[in-house]
């Protein structure tokens, strides 16, 4: 099953569907949060994974590079440990009081008329946590997270009451702990074509008519490799693969108009009837 896309987009328009990336996508790296995470997971490498602490820092920002996130590459040279645990000892003490509602963006996202959908590595603790802290909870149809392309064993326990929603898992197959050269990790995440695939097929989008908003240049090259319009958010110089380059996200409207084309007479709409709570796909 996939999610339903009634009434959401203007049949014919040019873009029928928005995914945003979240952490510092919709708020800039400038909050201390991206900072703050990686020096969280730094201590978990240290404390609980009793990796030597003169290799820390150095084995954190390479698995990052190779597998997406750090998670995903401690996964693939065969440490074990808890998804949610994990999350909750890198997420539970960020400094998310450093987030203020932002209410020209909240504007911008209530006038597009497009879908608007949350695709991010991040758990839905962690996601639920950022978009009320900006004030945007109710800006976004839903959220595609690390649960919902990395589901648990358990289906009755994660489904949410999404009962129209189809959770993608990765591959569960444990890697072999010895083998750690070109190691696969069993978790799916960005930058992954594979994650991105299960992504347009979750949020039943049209590539061809979906733009896809990120901080990371390795993220907007498979996006495009996906079929996708991209944009890389926080640099105004673009990067391979990208279609537009916005230095703020607030800058958006002047940088793509055309999503706001031929549908000045919904606008009003679309702001009055979008505060409804954004469900999270996981």
């Amino acid at each position: 099953m996939k999610m339903d896309t009634a009434g959401r987009a203007t049949e014919g328009a040019k873009y029928e569907c928005l995914l945003f990336d979240m952490d510092d996508t919709l708020y800039p790296l400038s909050t201390g949060i991206n900072l703050a995470c990686r020096k969280n997971i730094e201590e978990l490498m240290l404390q609980y994974l009793n990796i030597e602490e003169s290799e820390v820092p150095r084995m954190c920002l390479e698995l990052y590079r190779e597998y997406g996130t750090t998670m995903a590459g401690l996964k693939a040279l065969g440490y074990e440990f808890d998804n949610d645990e994990f999350h909750a000892y890198v997420h539970g003490r960020l400094p998310y009081e450093t987030l203020r509602p932002d209410p020209v963006l909240r504007s911008l996202l209530l006038s597009m008329p497009q879908r608007k959908i949350i695709f991010t590595n991040a758990d839905k603790v962690h996601a639920r946590q950022v978009l009320k802290r900006l004030g945007l909870e109710d800006c976004f149809e839903g959220i595609i997270c690390f649960e919902t392309l990395n589901p648990p064993l358990e289906p009755a326990d994660f489904m949410d009451a999404l009962d129209d929603i189809q959770v993608v898992a990765g591959d569960n197959k444990q890697p072999n702990k010895a083998d750690t050269t070109d190691a696969k990790s069993p978790i799916l995440c960005k930058p992954s074509l594979e994650s991105f695939e299960a992504a347009i097929q979750i949020a039943n989008v049209d590539p061809k008519k979906t733009i896809f908003f990120d901080d990371s240049a390795r993220n907007i090259a498979s996006g495009k490799a996906a079929g996708l319009h991209t944009v890389i958010v926080g640099s105004s110089v673009l990067v391979p693969g990208a279609d537009y380059a916005l230095r703020s996200i607030h800058n958006i409207k002047e940088a793509i108009p055309e999503i706001w084309e031929g549908e000045e007479e919904q606008i009003e709409q679309v702001i009055q009837s979008a505060a409804v709570e954004t469900v999270v796909l996981a």
